[in-house]
């Protein structure tokens, strides 16, 4: 029961927004709460919204818009290689390429850079960061790098991802001395793990290969009317990607994945002290919308998932003066991802989040329907959050540094 719990987007915000609650009282150890300097962040996100988008027709926050970067379409160019072209089909591939990305795309690192080799139309391009993780792995799954079958090379399987070598994802992701990428151990590794799980939950990932993309029959399912819950989705990503993630907080023998500890939140159960994020899972359910949406589902009640606690978002609040370290000293060095500090962060980010985008929709003249969470993300606090670092800081890395083993930023 308390593990179903942590799986829940309400427990989520519940429990963030008991910090932000200490946060009003200045209560909390590590960061001060300015909510004056709220108003000027809405303000600072919406004119980042109206130079990107003028006319407010914000795409969905997703790995989509990454494998679009530099005016290139990437997905359709591979697309259009498919041999079967069915709407089932297509998305099962989309599924197996956006679960593997996504589960590559935790930071980078400062020095980081991919080089994307050119072809007729475009010259070579360099890519750092989300994008750069995002254009590194689309040519690691077009390549067939997450397959074991020579026919079908365009898939992530069981069996071709238990096989991910550390040097194979080095080489296509450019890693040397000069160019060093955060976690590179933790992202195989992850990998490696994924391919197991799929053969130990054969009701989400079939059996004729157990098959990232066959996540798609399953939600497809349990669509009622061709109207699929975001919650069924996030559920779907929690329970069949739980075995993969890094040994951490446990309840019941059960890995819990993103959640740690916080003294503030009390209960008298086992989930007492714990915080859950969800980050990556969360990330991952909002990119499995296109896919489904464009295969003839309608994902309903995206609102009921959060916002995501990276350092973009929370960067945003740091750098805008929403949030102030108490002790300055602290910007000054890096802090472990389970660290109180890092966890106090990402809490007020989500709760801070859901704030900013009510004061956001009001400056627009839209509603949630019109404007959700989904689209202010992208639009949007993220987008806000890299030029708030950029204008601050040379590279435009967070505002406070984190070690991170690859798999939760």
């Amino acid at each position: 029961m308390a593990v179903a719990r942590l799986r829940n987007p309400a427990a989520i915000r519940e429990r963030c927004r008991e910090i932000l609650a200490q946060a009003d009282a200045g209560e909390l150890a590590h960061f001060r709460l300015q909510r004056e300097r709220l108003d000027a962040t809405a303000d600072f996100v919406v004119a980042t919204i109206e130079e990107h988008y003028p006319d407010l027709d914000i795409p969905f926050h997703s790995r989509w818009r990454h494998f679009q970067i530099g005016g290139i379409d990437r997905w359709a160019s591979l697309a259009a290689t498919l041999s079967d072209g069915s709407r089932e089909s297509i998305a099962r591939t989309r599924i197996d390429l956006a679960v593997t990305s996504v589960l590559l795309d935790a930071g980078a690192g400062d020095d980081w850079r991919y080089l994307e080799s050119g072809t007729d139309s475009r010259s070579d391009s360099q890519f750092s960061r989300s994008e750069g993780l995002a254009v590194a792995s689309f040519h690691m799954f077009a390549a067939g790098a997450f397959s074991s079958h020579p026919d079908n090379p365009l898939q992530a399987d069981a069996k071709g991802l238990a096989a991910l070598g550390q040097k194979s994802l080095e080489q296509a992701f450019q890693i040397r001395a000069d160019n060093p990428l955060v976690g590179a151990a933790g992202r195989t590794a992850l990998l490696r793990a994924l391919g197991r799980a799929l053969t130990e939950n054969t009701e989400l990932f079939g059996e004729d290969p157990p098959r990232v993309g066959n996540l798609y029959d399953y939600l497809a399912a349990r669509a009622v009317g061709k109207r699929l819950p975001a919650t069924a989705i996030f559920a779907a990503v929690l329970t069949g990607l739980a075995p993969i993630w890094p040994g951490r907080t446990q309840l019941g023998g059960e890995n819990l994945g993103d959640v740690w500890h916080h003294r503030v939140i009390q209960r008298d159960d086992p989930s007492t002290g714990l915080v859950p994020f969800h980050k990556l899972s969360q990330w991952l359910s909002y990119s499995l919308v296109e896919p489904l949406e464009e295969a003839g589902l309608r994902v309903t009640g995206l609102e009921s998932l959060t916002g995501l606690a990276e350092y973009r978002n929370g960067g945003l609040f740091v750098d805008l003066g929403v949030l102030a370290l108490k002790q300055p000293a602290d910007a000054r060095r890096a802090h472990d991802v389970g660290s109180e500090l890092v966890v106090e962060w990402r809490a007020l980010t989500l709760a801070l989040l859901d704030e900013l985008a009510v004061l956001i929709r009001t400056r627009l003249g839209l509603d949630a329907q019109r404007l959700p969470l989904i689209k202010i993300l992208e639009g949007g606090t993220w987008a806000a959050g890299r030029r708030a670092a950029r204008q601050r800081r040379a590279g435009g890395g967070p505002p406070i540094a984190v070690n991170s083993d690859g798999t939760v930023f």
